[in-house]
């Protein structure tokens, strides 16, 4: 069992930022999806991947993955950059 650890980034679709500096814990498929023969969906008898734990930090989150004898690798996330610009510059 083999497990995720990264932070939640800010949801590009809304302008809220609640829940971003959470760290959040997933685990890994430990069997491939396959597809229904009757519907054609894709899934499997692996029900981990359904569970997501989140924590308030990250630390916070290997304490318990080690604490429960959990294998897991950290995630960096995606550097934020900001693009600077004032109104003005819209009329250059």
């Amino acid at each position: 069992m083999t497990a995720r650890i990264y932070q939640r980034m800010k949801n590009a679709m809304q302008s809220g930022r609640a829940r971003v500096g959470q760290w959040a814990l997933e685990f890994e498929r430990a069997e491939p999806a396959r597809p229904d023969p009757l519907t054609g969906w894709a899934g499997s008898g692996d029900t981990k991947t359904q569970v997501r734990l989140t924590f308030p930090s990250r630390e916070a989150a290997e304490a318990y993955a080690a604490r429960e004898g959990i294998a897991y690798h950290v995630v960096p996330g995606p550097e934020v950059r900001l693009k600077l610009q004032s109104y003005a510059d819209n009329f250059r």
